[in-house]
């Protein structure tokens, strides 16, 4: 029953869980290395999120600060005057300060706030849900950086075989996990320094009074993007298409648009498709089929959702090493031909003696008179018939 129940707060939470793991296998590397110089296991483990977590946090940061600058420059250059009059109603705040009721004199007002509340109730919803499954994931990665030699050693002594067939193939898979899910970062490094150099020559032939604002940061951006499945660098050119668009279009010049247009083409082509269906099933599928894993990567968002970028590859890791190591030793295992056992040579904590034979065998056995016989391989002595013996005579 604990074992049901563990498998379905697993499969209630798999994206979360499929995360968690893309974390701890991600950060691995990482914290292998600090592990020989930070003590104890918990800090080094701290130490190696924080470092994957830093790069995009800076930048991050970087981006709200350029972000509330460009809003502080709007604020002082908007000419509200140019605004439609429902809307001017609402520019001048110092006037609603003084006199707040006057917003609820208007039957329009309330419902407007009203929405406006319903809508931001919806939103810190969704951010608090997203902060717990956040949270899930990091104490995920962190425990199982910490404690994974534990994990393994009582996996080990609870499951293993005596063929070593079980320990072959976990040996396997975490090697191709470790593959896939660090192949990932590379894969965010790579698709950040594409973004960068794509968006700089394009910003070079941008035409008098439009441009991409701020190309290097919105390359880097994608790359820390792709780390989200599916709709990650849309996140970014999206709102950056529209910027460039919009500018293209106050400008009043038809001649404008392409802009715009092979911004948003360079974006899905070469910064989003590529790499996504090309570099990364290459530098994360290093011991299996680029083509298997580039069609996972293709069909698992698909079927399973936005974890499924990190589940289809892990299926296919698991399938195929189930083909290669289990599925020969369950075809053509030997089954198992118990024997009997005297109780009096049952000692606990060691293995089975071999059945005793008889003295009189074990002395024809030892010394066979016939130089002429053979010892069959349980050390039994066979003499070849002789002509006049029937074949199922007893020698």
């Amino acid at each position: 029953m604990l074992g049901l129940a563990a498998l379905f707060v697993i499969y209630s939470f798999i994206g979360t869980f499929v995360f968690g793991l893309f974390l701890y296998y991600a950060t691995r590397p990482v914290y292998r290395r600090l592990q020989r110089r930070i003590r104890p296991r918990s800090l080094a483990a701290a130490v190696a999120l924080l470092v994957l977590a830093l790069p995009a946090i800076l930048l991050v940061a970087y981006t709200l600060i350029i972000a509330f600058h460009e809003l502080t420059t709007v604020a002082r250059t908007a000419n509200l005057g140019a605004l439609p009059q429902p809307v001017q109603q609402y520019g001048d705040i110092s006037r609603l300060a003084q006199n707040p009721e006057q917003l609820l004199e208007n039957a329009d007002n309330t419902k407007l706030i009203e929405q406006a509340f319903g809508s931001t109730y919806k939103y810190l919803a969704f951010v608090g849900n997203a902060a717990l499954h956040l949270f899930v994931m990091i104490a995920i990665a962190f425990y199982l950086l910490r404690d994974d030699h534990k994990l393994s050693r009582w996996f080990h002594r609870t499951f293993a075989d005596t063929g070593g067939v079980l320990e072959a193939y976990v040996q396997r898979v975490d090697s191709d996990f470790n593959s896939i899910f660090f192949g990932n970062i590379l894969n965010a490094f790579m698709t950040g320094t594409i973004g960068a150099i794509s968006y700089n020559l394009l910003d070079m032939a941008a035409p008098p009074g439009i441009g991409i604002p701020y190309p290097t940061v919105v390359g880097l951006l994608t790359g820390v993007a792709s780390l989200i499945p599916v709709v990650g660098m849309k996140l970014v050119y999206f709102p950056v298409t529209g910027v460039i668009g919009a500018e293209a279009l106050m400008a009043r010049d038809p001649g404008l648009l392409w802009f715009p247009a092979v911004f948003a083409l360079v974006s899905f082509v070469i910064v989003d498709t590529i790499p996504d269906l090309v570099l990364r099933p290459y530098v994360s599928g290093r011991n299996l089929h680029v083509g298997m894993v580039m069609l996972a990567y293709i069909f698992g968002p698909l079927l399973f959702g936005w974890y499924g970028i990190f589940l289809g590859p892990m299926i296919l890791v698991l399938v195929v090493h189930f083909v290669k190591i289990v599925l020969p030793e369950l075809i053509t295992g030997s089954p198992i031909q118990p024997w009997a056992v005297d109780p009096t040579y049952l000692r606990n904590g060691e293995e089975f003696p071999e059945p005793p034979h008889d003295s009189a065998e074990s002395k024809e056995t030892d010394s066979p008179t016939d130089p002429d016989s053979s010892v069959t391989a349980d050390g039994m002595a066979v003499q070849p018939p002789t002509p006049g013996e029937s074949d199922d005579a007893d020698w």
